[in-house]
């Protein structure tokens, strides 16, 4: 069996379980994400708030329905968290009064003022999963995950 193969098809032999993609796959994700929450954390945010931050560091103002198809979540995971983060001083959610059934979400200064502390911590996690990895190799890899990804949204 080729060994690219291997990495796909169900009880290959010898091949370990977790070696298999999905789980390699699956792990990095778990370490890059324990990681940078270990990090935010540091700074008094959570991972979850990060998301929807680093959504509207791209695009304030989206209505909280945008955010929550943006952040591939539940409205109702949306509306805690945004909920939670309106108390910190992060967000504010706004309706206009010719369409009250919209509520847009914008940032505050406070909100704003985040990205500056939480961004480069997110460029140091990075930094740190490819270190003494090829660049080369990380391209590769960028290009493959974006060609899954590719391939299996819906």
């Amino acid at each position: 069996m080729p060994g690219d193969a291997r990495v796909l098809a169900p009880g290959a032999g010898d091949f370990p379980l977790s070696d298999r993609l999905a789980h390699v796959v699956r792990d990095a994700a778990r370490a890059l994400t324990r990681d940078l929450t270990a990090r935010l954390a540091s700074q008094g945010v959570s991972f979850g708030h990060w998301a929807f931050l680093r959504i509207l560091w791209e695009k304030d103002g989206l209505t909280q329905r945008e955010l929550s198809e943006q952040a591939g979540v539940m409205e109702p995971t949306t509306a805690a968290a945004l909920k939670a983060m309106e108390e910190l001083g992060y967000v504010a959610r706004r309706q206009l009064p010719e369409n009250r059934k919209n509520v847009y979400v914008h940032l505050t200064p406070k909100g704003r003022a985040l990205r500056a502390r939480l961004e480069p911590m997110a460029v140091a996690v990075n930094k740190a999963a490819v270190r003494g990895v090829d660049p080369s190799d990380v391209a590769a890899c960028r290009r493959v995950l974006l060609g899954i990804l590719g391939n299996l949204k819906a």
